[in-house]
């Protein structure tokens, strides 16, 4: 069984996100050790990019504080090396296609292989124009996570089929950011894609609270929390771990207790 499928095979699976080196990569090493042990089932780690246009204030300030921090690409590779020497849970890149077109997407790849690295995602990488990546990601084992939005309508058949690892659904319209209310599009979005295949799906963009994850759990496989996560680890720092580490367990606990979807 592939780690991916693992992840998704205990139960109703927490994918939190954190953009690496905010506010350090040593704060970052600490956070996915204190987030796997919190009960974390796989973690999304956002390569700092100057465009993210997929992302809401939170995650451009978080960008942009570890771009300051002088941040790259090789750097955090080096940091999860590290921290593969301490801890196996399963990681996903989240980054755009500039950042690996500009290191090289075979020399991008296989540096995620080295690392132990699951997935990657990238939100502006079109579907239709995933033959620019998924034969490198192929190459290496590596999958390329597709995304489902409100707006796809007929293509998620499409998606669905051609998908790797699991599905990431968007549950709202527009960028990454903390929201009262999210989309009421995801029972149908996932309701698509099991019609067409069995692969996981994970909904993210918007979910914060405790009654949010178990809401988007019920209809879901899983969910991804960023934005939050971000603001906690802006707010403390340096001596955000404890507070992060705090989250991820209540999230987690109160996912525990969401039965599986009857289909």
């Amino acid at each position: 069984m592939s780690r991916l499928k693992e992840v998704f095979s205990r139960g109703k699976a927490l994918i939190p996100f954190i953009t690496a080196g905010d506010p350090s990569l040593e704060t970052t090493a600490e956070l996915v050790k204190e987030m796997s042990a919190a009960g974390a089932d796989l973690i999304e780690l956002g390569i700092p990019f100057s465009d993210p246009v997929a992302e809401g204030v939170v995650i451009q300030k978080a960008d942009l504080r570890a771009l300051a921090g002088g941040v790259t690409t090789d750097r955090i590779f080096g940091m999860v090396s590290g921290v593969r020497q301490q801890c196996d849970v399963p990681l996903a890149i989240m980054t755009y296609f500039n950042p690996v077109f500009i290191y090289g997407p075979q020399r991008f790849m296989r540096r995620c292989a080295e690392t132990d690295i699951d997935a990657i995602i990238v939100p502006d990488l079109p579907f239709e124009e995933r033959a620019d990546l998924l034969p490198v990601c192929n190459d290496y084992g590596i999958d390329l996570i597709s995304m489902i939005a409100p707006t796809s309508q007929e293509r998620i058949h499409m998606i669905a089929r051609e998908a790797r690892g699991f599905i990431y659904c968007v549950s709202s319209l527009g960028v990454t950011g903390v929201r009262q209310e999210l989309g009421r599009d995801i029972e149908r979005m996932v309701g698509m894609v099991k019609e067409v295949k069995d692969i996981p799906c994970a909904v993210g963009f918007g979910i914060s609270t405790l009654r949010q994850a178990a809401a988007m759990a019920t209809v879901a496989d899983g969910v991804i929390i960023g934005s939050a996560l971000v603001k906690i680890i802006e707010q403390h720092g340096g001596a955000c771990l404890p507070y992060v580490a705090a989250y991820v367990k209540d999230i987690k606990e109160a996912l525990k207790e969401i039965p599986a979807p009857k289909r």
